[in-house]
């Protein structure tokens, strides 16, 4: 018996298909599912998904509003065992798995080798230089490789008798992103729900997902197929990869960040980290949404921006650090000319007057280098009202910290640190780097003249990403710098029950120093949003994390 799934609404016959081993099929009234589903079925645009992975099947709720039910029951993600009946809403699907392997290996191996002997045909009939060169447009592009391809998929009818209408639909798509978008990752890139995808090879993809990695059942079709598609990312704005410069910082269309890195620096296999950034705004409602932030805590960081207070977000890697500044950027009113710059493009600023500078590389002959240093020189001369690099890593820390102190009060950025002292401590080592001689006390007095508010952002070991502690710099004692908590998240323990979700609870902690200041500029602060929050004991807190979470 081969694998089957046969669909019925309301006890009438829909449609069966009989799925590929290890693809993805999703299910919705979205045109873009492999199965689509009636809207009077009350499912969702994306509802659940089917992961085929050799003979294991296994059924995810893409958090639905009415759930995906198995048998009777509500499922999140779990396998399919045996013959299952599965209902979304009034959509009920028989699936009947094959008790053997080896007819889904061969099926699979067949389906693969059909595909890849009609893309190499294709190949060989387009000339996508030729095309490029011509400077169509990537829409009239696709259609004319697609008009190509079902003329090259019509010469391969025998072979392709026996496999159904959307297992052809899914092999065309497949030809189409290896030809001309980004291959296996295509997918992934579309769905919202993947933060940061991770290629370590061209047969293992990883991507990170609610906070988690998890391996991908997607992969290259070999080594020169990863690479083609490193280089379709790289080209587009300007940069190279290859042997002499194996390294690469690039950006795709929607702003998400890519690294490459190619042998000889790496000996196995290329090596893609893409870092995605959402289509929407990220905003202040979507920080409370997650849970990032009290609603007390973004109001304090508005009306320190509003009043040119210069912030620093620090953070580890993957911490929310640049999705946390783009929120808070919204906060600058749209009368003001921001001048934002950054290694690669990443910062989606909502205002009107902003010019967006961009770091460039040195060419093939080691010349035309544009560092982020000379970007912030350059901006003190093109009148900001607020300077926002997107991260500070080296030497222009140095002038970032003078313009703060020359007038460009309100600027913005972010740095890699995991604690507000060591952001105070990574400052230094990064003025030190600037080359220019000065002693650590000089340093100090700058850093502590130029910075008011160290942001700190945190990803928790359940993969949440949280403001865990807004500090200021309050005074200087001696050559020291004390810095003084304003609000923190105090971490008090692990819901084992819930997936080792982190409970814990925002508290203020001081009032900062300039209460006063707040108040002459309009923008008073109420000082009970500093009042720490006292629990008998931590378990207190536990019970309120869990009572929160059921509500």
């Amino acid at each position: 018996m081969n694998n089957e799934l046969t669909i019925f609404e309301n006890g009438q016959f829909l449609a069966a298909f009989d799925p590929v081993p290890n693809m993805d099929y999703k299910f919705g009234t979205d045109s873009e599912c492999a199965m689509v589903l009636p809207r009077s079925s009350g499912a969702d645009r994306v509802h659940a998904s089917l992961h085929v992975k050799g003979r294991t099947w296994w059924l995810v709720d893409e958090d639905s509003c009415s759930g995906t039910f198995m048998d009777g029951r509500p499922v999140a993600s779990e396998p399919v065992v045996g013959e299952t009946v599965i209902r979304i809403g009034t959509v009920e699907m028989l699936l009947i798995p094959d008790s053997g392997l080896e007819n889904e290996e061969v099926k699979k191996d067949k389906y693969e080798e059909i595909k890849d002997r009609i893309y190499e045909q294709l190949l060989n009939q387009i000339n996508l230089s030729r095309l490029r060169r011509s400077r169509v447009d990537n829409k009239e592009l696709e259609g004319k490789a697609r008009e190509l391809l079902r003329w090259v998929i019509a010469e391969n009818e025998a072979d392709l008798a026996k496999f159904s209408q959307l297992q052809l639909h899914c092999m065309e798509d497949e030809i189409i992103q290896d030809l001309l978008m980004l291959g296996p990752l295509e997918p992934l890139i579309e769905d919202d729900k993947i933060t940061e995808i991770m290629v370590t090879s061209h047969n293992a993809i990883y991507v990170e997902r609610k906070g988690k990695i998890e391996l991908t059942n997607r992969t290259f079709r070999d080594q020169a197929h990863l690479l083609r598609v490193i280089e379709r990312i790289v080209a587009p704005i300007g940069r190279r990869i290859d042997e002499s410069s194996p390294l690469v910082d690039a950006r795709l269309p929607d702003g998400s960040r890519v690294n490459a890195v190619i042998p000889p620096i790496v000996p196995d296999s290329a090596c893609l980290t893409i870092r995605k950034f959402g289509k929407d705004v990220f905003t202040a409602d979507r920080l409370l949404q997650y849970g990032s932030m009290t609603p007390e805590m973004i109001e304090f960081l508005r009306r320190c921006i509003k009043v040119r207070k210069n912030l620093i977000i620090s953070g580890g890697t993957g911490s929310g650090k640049t999705s946390l500044l783009n929120a808070l950027s919204a906060f600058i009113d749209n009368d003001e000319r921001i001048v934002t710059i950054e290694d690669a493009l990443e910062l989606k600023m909502q205002q009107e007057h902003v010019v967006r500078m961009e770091a460039r590389p040195p060419n093939i002959e080691n010349r035309g280098e544009i560092t982020i240093r000379a970007l912030v020189k350059n901006s003190l001369r093109m009148r900001p009202d607020r300077i926002i690099v997107g991260e500070c890593r080296g030497g222009e820390a140095l002038d970032m910290l003078q313009a703060m102190n020359t007038g460009h009060d309100g600027s913005l950025t972010t740095l890699h640190a995991n604690t507000p002292q060591d952001t105070v401590s990574r400052l230094e080592t990064m003025v030190l780097m600037a080359g220019i001689e000065l002693p650590l006390s000089a340093v100090r007095k700058q850093i502590f003249s130029a910075v008011d508010i160290v942001v700190q952002t945190n990803r928790l070991s359940d993969g949440t990403r949280k403001v865990t502690s807004i500090c200021e710099l309050n005074e200087m004692k001696g050559d020291d710098i004390e810095i003084r908590e304003i609000f923190k998240f105090k971490q008090t323990g692990l819901d084992y029950s819930n997936h080792n979700k982190v409970l814990g609870y925002f508290t203020g902690v001081n009032e900062p120093s300039f209460m006063e200041h707040m108040k002459i500029c309009g923008m008073p602060l109420d000082p009970k949003w500093f009042i720490p929050v006292r629990f008998q004991d931590d378990t207190d807190a536990v019970r309120q994390n869990k009572a929160e979470g059921s509500a």
